[in-house]
């Protein structure tokens, strides 16, 4: 919002929401119920192709949003090393306003616009008017307009809404006010509206000039260098009628430079150019890939999840993982992503953050939850977590937190088996138990003299028993095999701690994995506190008791780029499996933390809070 929002701020469609869409459905359906009654030909084929043109104009966008995550998180090229932050996402979040605002007055000119109706596929005569249209009378008045939005009246009202970012991503380019569009929309329809009124339109020239505009606006917020300075050592004069990220990003740094809008030409001719273009654009040109300290690496959940993934849809990876209806109609989009990660078989990068001195970054290989419960698969994806340790061995990296990839003893014995076939390994692997078990400990109530374990022993699940036993605190299990399991185990040192029952409701306290069924969880007495010791979710079922999160911990405010949701936690909270690389790094611990290891629970703790990281509340404390 700007500082001081002026009159048509707001679209006129904001109280409809995320039902928005609908106030398209008059015009959708009289063009569905033309083809349905017309003959073909009387079909009115731009009044046809203005949906599928709105659809290619959001699918377009998406690419760039995409392309531009990744392209950021690797560092390549990338401009400005700042971060995003999710006010910033919150800001951005309806760019499709523009495109849908467009394609209601698509819709109107069609109907009542001279010579709006039956335009033709092409015209060449059309297509080279609406070019000098653009490159005259259309560059010229939006310079002047955009050093008039500069000025203190409008920008403080209107431009400051877009200039509040101040790391650009392709969205960024269409996150204005009301009022601005209005303007932007009059503008850009004079070449369209000129062609088509003398009878020289054609549908290839509207779309394509549209396509062009999107083009270079999602091109000149994206964040990172892509010209390569071989194309104007070819044709140097091309400078001045074509502009790149870099002398863009510019404009969002500096504010008083670099007004133009494609062609930089008039900023030249005005004096606005500003001096370190050309000194930035090699800058970011010759930056290379950023070598992370720290490696979180991850696995896809769900084939609805690659939408709430940072390089996905940036508002739903705002938010906690949750699925949505909507994303039903994407099916065809899930499952060619799904048949492309049969093909692809390496890890990517989804997101890249920086806390101190620390560079971050977060991997995700191409599988599913599901697959780790396939013996078939097993060998498959041990070959490629194993690819993805020794690539973060190559590049430098000092710690990789195995994260999701920590799943269980059948598969790689958490991480144990990468570090006896690599013993030279200089990247410490840490599969986070130890402070997952600490925060385990520090989420149950004070005061609590039982708790009831119930789910697949883990790692965790053996140490927090052992660590509530040492503590005096009962630990009540329901299944005979899980008693054998855990008394092998624990042996004398359960201190007599460690019992048997077939009692559901002997505790308030229950430490739940990943097999509890939903029958037993609607055993559990009315005001029960869940707390998971797994890496997934409990399904929340009852309404009289409460749930913890999974064990997670918020981060510092000094965490930079944070503007995604780590699955289904909370903004600005993440998993302990991924703080725990993070704490490795930052007290330089020389161990690997994986197969049967433990670390000392207290040092790890105290460490966690002294960086920074703190406990989430319980829900019962909130309640209360």
């Amino acid at each position: 919002m700007a500082s001081r929002p002026g009159i048509l701020t707001d679209w006129p469609w904001k109280p409809l929401g995320s039902f928005k869409y609908i106030i398209l459905a008059p015009w959708i359906t009289g063009s569905i119920y033309s083809i349905i009654v017309k003959d073909a030909k009387q079909w009115d084929v731009f009044n046809l192709a203005i949906l599928p043109l709105m659809l290619w104009r959001i699918l377009h966008s998406q690419l760039w949003i995409s392309l531009s995550r990744y392209r950021t998180a690797k560092g390549t090229n990338r401009i400005v090393d700042k971060g995003i932050e999710f006010d910033q996402v919150d800001r951005e979040r309806n760019w499709d306003d523009q495109i849908l605002f467009n394609a209601i007055l698509f819709y109107l000119g069609n109907k009542y616009f001279p010579g709006g109706s039956h335009i033709p596929i092409w015209r060449t005569d059309g297509v080279i008017i609406t070019m000098l249209l653009h490159v005259g009378p259309v560059e010229f008045l939006y310079y002047w307009f955009h050093r008039a939005l500069h000025h203190h009246y409008l920008y403080s009202r209107y431009h400051s809404h877009h200039h509040s970012s101040i790391v650009t991503e392709p969205i960024t380019s269409v996150t204005h006010p009301f009022a601005e569009h209005i303007v932007y929309f009059a503008l850009f329809s004079l070449p369209v509206s000129t062609v088509v009124f003398f009878g020289t339109g054609s549908i290839i020239a509207i779309a394509g000039y549209i396509t062009y505009i999107d083009l270079m606006n999602n091109m000149g917020h994206c964040n990172f260098e892509l010209i390569p300075n071989w194309v104007f050592s070819i044709f140097p004069p091309l400078k001045y009628i074509m502009y790149t990220p870099s002398f863009h990003s510019l404009h969002h740094t500096q504010f008083r430079t670099n007004y133009s809008l494609f062609m930089p030409i008039y900023d030249y001719i005005y004096g606005t150019m500003d001096k370190s273009s050309d000194t930035l654009y090699e800058i970011s040109l010759q930056r290379k890939e950023e070598t992370p300290n720290v490696v979180h690496l991850m696995h896809l959940t769900t084939p609805e999840s690659i939408y709430h993934l940072r390089v996905g849809f940036p508002y739903l990876a705002s938010k906690p993982y949750s699925s949505a209806w909507y994303l039903w109609l994407l099916w065809p989009v899930t499952l060619w992503f799904m048949m492309l990660t049969r093909i692809y078989r390496r890890t990517f990068v989804v997101e890249r953050n920086r806390f101190h001195q620390l560079r971050l970054q977060t991997w995700a290989i191409p599988n599913f939850r599901e697959q780790y419960h396939l013996k078939w698969q097993k060998e498959s994806i041990n070959n490629m977590i194993e690819e993805a340790v020794l690539e973060a061995e190559e590049k430098g990296a000092s710690v990789l937190s195995l994260g999701l990839m920590n799943q269980g003893k059948e598969l790689n014995r958490y991480g144990e088996v990468y570090v006896k076939k690599h013993p030279q390994l200089k990247v410490k692997l840490v599969d986070g138990s130890s402070l997952a078990v600490a925060v385990l400990l520090n989420s149950i109530p004070k005061g609590t003299t039982q708790v009831l374990l119930r789910g697949n022993l883990t790692k965790v699940a053996f140490a927090v028993a052992f660590s509530l036993c040492q503590k005096g605190i009962q630990v009540t299990v329901l299944r005979e095999d899980e008693y054998e399991k855990l008394d092998k185990s624990l042996g004398t040192k359960s201190e007599g701690k460690l019992v048997i029952s077939k009692s559901y409701s002997s505790c308030k306290v229950w430490l739940v994995g990943d097999d509890l069924t939903e029958k037993e969880q609607r055993k559990a007495n009315k005001g029960t506190l869940f707390i998971p010791f797994s890496q997934f979710p409990l399904k929340n079922l009852r309404k009289d008791c409460f749930y913890h999160t999974t064990p997670a911990m918020q981060t510092p405010k000094a965490f930079e780029n944070v503007d995604s949701c780590e699955n289904w936690l909370p903004r600005r909270v993440m998993s302990v499996w991924r703080i725990a690389g993070i704490l490795h790094a930052l007290e330089g611990w020389e161990e690997h933390e994986c197969g049967c290891t433990i670390s000392n629970i207290d040092k790890v703790w105290e460490a966690c809070l002294k960086h920074g990281f703190q406990p989430l509340t319980v829900p019962t404390q909130s309640k209360s």
